[in-house]
């Protein structure tokens, strides 16, 4: 493969880097945006960018600034998981979204993070920090904490010995906190966040499994603090999120593994 002039990165690399510097919240980048995220010199982004455009990957905008192109995005709606979670999941979080009138929100994981794939939302629902496609860290959101109470030991001590961030100040950051939460969420499937990751937010959050008893995805609601009460949203998240299990060939008496 062609060499950069960059010692140790490759054509292909520069054109991922490229890429994935659009992201919830920055959709729209200039060359220069561009060029300053990714570390490449200006004339380089710009040849980069260019050959992008042609294959049709990114769009120029009338502003002059570039954003990921239709090919690009009719490349991401093959992605296998997602794409049949989202079909899926569909009616049962149109259901929760009918019975609550909340933000309704599906995520899988990725590496050490959580991705919202889906997301319903009420009209005068509280603002969030996340959208879909965004990323939500694992140790202080409804569906972080599910997905990493049952994606095993090896990434549990990732997240937990690294650094945890302090979004608010009811973030849970002790260690040993943590992980008495994440046991009891690998018993009961399900977690309730308080105000860890938004101030006044709070989340109820459920398991979704499949024919192998593997946890493929967590749906949560996100409610206003104290307007809502957690415990009786609780019952509605859980039966959508069996539903949707059910949907995709779990049965009750498969165990549920750790990923």
């Amino acid at each position: 493969m062609p060499r950069t002039s960059e010692p140790g990165r490759s054509v292909s690399s520069r054109l991922l880097a490229l890429l994935f510097s659009f992201e919830p919240g920055a959709t729209e980048l200039s060359l220069a945006d561009l060029a300053r995220r990714t570390g490449l010199a200006h004339p380089t982004a710009r040849r980069l960018v260019l050959e992008l455009v042609r294959a049709g990957a990114l769009e120029q905008r009338p502003s002059g600034r570039y954003a990921v192109g239709l090919r690009l995005w009719q490349l991401g709606t093959l992605a296998p998981l997602t794409e049949s979670l989202r079909t899926m999941a569909q009616p049962y979080m149109e259901d929760l979204y009918s019975a609550l009138n909340q933000h309704v929100q599906l995520a899988v994981l990725e590496g050490d993070e959580a991705v919202i794939i889906e997301r319903l939302s009420a009209p005068k629902a509280l603002g969030l920090v996340s959208q879909v496609g965004g990323r939500l860290p694992l140790h202080c959101s409804g569906v972080g904490k599910v997905l990493l109470s049952h994606a095993g030991p090896s990434l549990a001590d990732q997240v937990l010995d690294g650094e945890l961030r302090k979004y608010t100040a009811k973030t849970v950051t002790d260690e040993r906190v943590l992980r008495r939460e994440l046991a009891e969420c690998r018993r009961t499937g399900f977690a309730l966040v308080r105000g860890e990751l938004t101030q006044g937010a709070d989340s109820i959050a459920a398991r979704v499994l499949n024919s192998d008893g593997q946890v493929v995805a967590a749906l949560s609601v996100v409610v206003r603090s104290e307007t809502v009460r957690s415990q009786s949203a609780l019952p509605s998240v859980i039966t959508s999120a069996l539903g949707l299990s059910r949907a995709l060939g779990w049965r009750p008496g498969i165990r549920v593994r750790e990923n």
